[in-house]
């Protein structure tokens, strides 16, 4: 590889095979083509059709397809984390590394200078077979890594933890508010549950110990100290590429919804969305909705299918379509979430809070408020309502879920005028929103990033 600082990069990429993993790779692989550094992306035939428009320079990212193995316990034909229930990922975790003599075969075929990945700790292995450098590129919060996969986190093995283990901060872990509470802590069990040959929290700190550099979609404006005690505890260079998103869709709002949405006034809409992975319980579907409707305002729900429903009409509850009439729409496929957040009738974003929504959130016009339920949502819930202030959080029982009257109340406290709480988060939000899209911000992350990748 040329020393030149102008020498071009051919970066390879090969993601955990979960949409919102490849997604921000792609993302990160149009910028890195716009300043015109080939990239290589390795992913499923099934991620590449869902996926692949997001690429927007096809002269120098160039797809390859990998074949997910069938393995025992995996269901015929599953190639990605949505296709399996999110609490059985051991049987992908074995088939993706089962991945690793093709994906040996197309790296030492394409002789790339930097291979990024986050899941595939045995990369760096095949970096000093082949012959390149390695980046451990996380698309989760700085904060999330710094609680749960750190050195100076020991995890027993021989035993389940304790809720008590599971609260308490790692040593040495910034002061911050941005921590689990209470039974919240339980969320974070699955970093010792088995993925694959070992176990997740063994997987993830084997990836970032085995590369050059510790990669995060993040900045240092937000979580500076958190990438500072990452850096320390690994002994590595963790290097930045700021909270890229995508650029302005070509894609016009379908006409349906655009349609329904210029029915109401400025900023007057709640949208809410979770994600594709987030599958609610029948109950937990109808509490929600009902909070919405016991708010009085225009919503937009887009939620997956809710477990045990045959349809999402059927999940609704009983006289719940009358009594909303047209002020309500609850959809159960995928939307245009960057539309639809860009529409000016939309006014509050209620999210799950992944990292991906919640820079979404921050850099969007709407009040936001974060419903999470994961252990790393809940770190970014935190990281947005106590931290930062920007977002109000729902509160939630000891049985981990909200009820429509907290949803209701904390909804309305960011959308009624007058509301203290709303004039505070919109003004904190608008600060940082402010901070986040001045000219030059995300650019100078990219063009720093590439940087330290050549001085790998």
């Amino acid at each position: 590889m040329s020393e030149s600082a102008n020498s071009k990069l051919h970066i390879a990429m090969y993601p955990w095979v979960a949409m919102g993993h490849i997604n921000p790779f792609i993302l990160l692989a149009n910028e890195l083509a716009k300043r015109g550094n080939p990239v290589s992306i390795l992913i499923p035939k099934k991620a590449l059709h869902q996926l692949g428009h997001v690429s927007l320079y096809p002269d120098l990212v160039k797809f390859h397809v990998i074949s997910i193995p069938q393995v025992p316990g995996l269901p015929p034909g599953a190639e990605t984390a949505s296709d399996i229930d999110i609490t059985a990922k051991n049987p992908l975790a074995i088939a993706f590394d089962a991945t690793a003599a093709q994906v040996a075969a197309i790296l030492a075929g394409i002789r790339p200078d930097i291979v990024f990945y986050d899941f595939a700790d045995w990369i760096p292995d095949l970096g000093r077979e082949i012959g390149f450098k390695t980046v451990c590129y996380n698309v989760i919060s700085a904060s999330v890594m710094s609680i749960g996969i750190v050195p100076a986190r020991h995890f027993p093995k021989d035993r389940r933890l304790t809720e008590e283990e599971l609260r308490q901060p790692p040593e040495g872990y910034p002061s911050s508010t941005v921590v689990l509470r209470g039974q919240e802590a339980l969320t974070l069990s699955f970093i010792s549950t088995d993925y694959g040959a070992t176990t997740f929290d063994v997987r993830i700190a084997a990836a970032m110990r085995g590369c050059d550099a510790i990669g995060i979609r993040t900045c240092r404006e937000l979580e500076g100290p958190m990438c500072d005690y990452l850096s320390a505890q690994y002994n590595k260079p963790v290097i930045l590429t700021g909270p890229y998103l995508p650029e302005s869709p070509k894609e016009p709002l379908e006409e349906k919804f655009n349609n329904w949405l210029n029915k109401f006034r400025p900023k007057s809409v709640v949208y809410c969305a979770f994600g594709s992975q987030m599958i609610l319980k029948k109950d937990q579907f109808q509490e929600l909705v009902l909070g919405f409707e016991m708010t009085g305002l225009p919503f937009f729900i887009a939620l997956s299918k809710p477990e045990g429903a045959d349809s999402m009409e059927e999940a609704l509850p009983e006289g719940f379509s009358g009594r909303v009439g047209g002020r309500g729409v609850v959809e159960g496929g995928w939307v245009q979430q960057t539309q639809i957040l860009r529409h000016p009738s939309v006014g509050c974003f209620v999210s799950h809070c992944g990292f991906g929504s919640m820079w979404e959130s921050v850099l969007s016009e709407s009040q936001i408020v974060v419903v999470p339920r994961l252990a790393d949502q809940i770190l970014n819930a935190r990281l947005l309502a106590a931290e930062l202030k920007v977002a109000v959080e729902v509160e939630r029982g000891d049985m981990g879920w909200f009820s429509k009257e907290d949803l209701s109340r904390a909804i309305k406290s960011v959308m009624d005028e007058g509301s203290e709480v709303g004039k505070m988060v919109k003004e904190n939000h608008g600060k940082w929103r402010e901070r986040l899209r001045r000219d030059g911000f995300m650019d100078n992350y990219i063009d720093g990033f590439i940087q330290e990748l050549q001085k790998l």
